[in-house]
């Protein structure tokens, strides 16, 4: 969590920091093999140097990045009431996380990026 503490600072509604912080900090500590950085104003974890999940906050929203999982669990991510643009979810602040959908998404990349040398999928 410590890369993310200057992150965290730039959020200017309180209740959205508090809820994106609960959110990296349960991957933090469902995925402590991953390691942690902010890029492109993100913050990102990453597996043996490639990207596995990313996230950003806006004004109602945060969005969650996952590449390719995104298209094998798109159905379940509108069930969960969350919409979808290129390559992001977006999860309304109002919204409860479904932490159970999160884990697919980080499982899947961390099984099928298991062999990429690369940052992003090629």
């Amino acid at each position: 969590m410590d890369n993310f503490i200057e992150y965290l600072e730039t959020i200017d509604n309180p209740d959205h920091a508090i809820q994106i912080t609960e959110v990296l900090k349960w991957v933090c500590d469902t995925y402590p093999q991953l390691d942690t950085r902010v890029a492109w104003k993100q913050p990102m974890f990453t597996d043996h140097g490639t990207f596995i999940i990313g996230f950003s906050v806006s004004k109602n929203h945060f969005s969650v990045a996952t590449e390719k999982a995104i298209d094998e669990f798109r159905d379940e991510i509108h069930q969960a009431g969350y919409t979808t643009g290129i390559k992001v979810i977006r999860v309304e602040f109002d919204k409860d996380v479904n932490y159970q959908l999160l884990k697919k998404l980080i499982d899947w990349n961390i099984e099928n990026k298991k062999d990429i040398q690369t940052f992003w999928w090629n």
